[in-house]
């Protein structure tokens, strides 16, 4: 099971990746093993602010659904189109073409109250 190191984490399982101002936010490789075959992910449009810890939208699996949080408040500023077509795609590359959405961060501070690489991984026990 792969943890990047260059991402930050959240208990919900939520990754955030950052390039600058902006965050790209996705589940990780563990829940989506957790939640079997995604059908549906359900996201906001552009525009849409969130709210650090609040949720933002829904995955929709063969066996379940679950919530989204969002790991840091922002502005949507780019969704990914392709899971609309090709959901499983979350399944195939949770850390690369299966993100879902990049946000404006508003607060780099809030970074800082995220997990790294080493305290996910203790906290899923892999």
């Amino acid at each position: 099971m792969e943890f990047p190191k260059n991402l930050k984490y959240t208990k919900d399982h939520e990754w955030i990746r950052v390039e600058g101002s902006t965050g790209v936010v996705g589940i990780t490789e563990y829940a989506q093993g957790e939640l079997g075959d995604v059908v549906f992910v359900e996201i906001p449009a552009v525009g849409t602010k969130l709210q650090q810890g609040k949720q933002f939208g829904t995955i929709e699996a063969v066996k379940t659904v679950s919530d989204l949080y969002a790991p840091v408040s922002g502005e949507i500023i780019e969704i990914n189109e392709a899971l609309k077509d090709s959901p499983e795609v979350v399944n195939k590359e949770p850390y690369g073409g299966g993100w879902m959405v990049k946000l404006k961060i508003a607060d780099v501070a809030e970074l800082n109250s995220l997990l790294d690489a080493a305290k996910y991984q203790e906290m899923v026990g892999k």
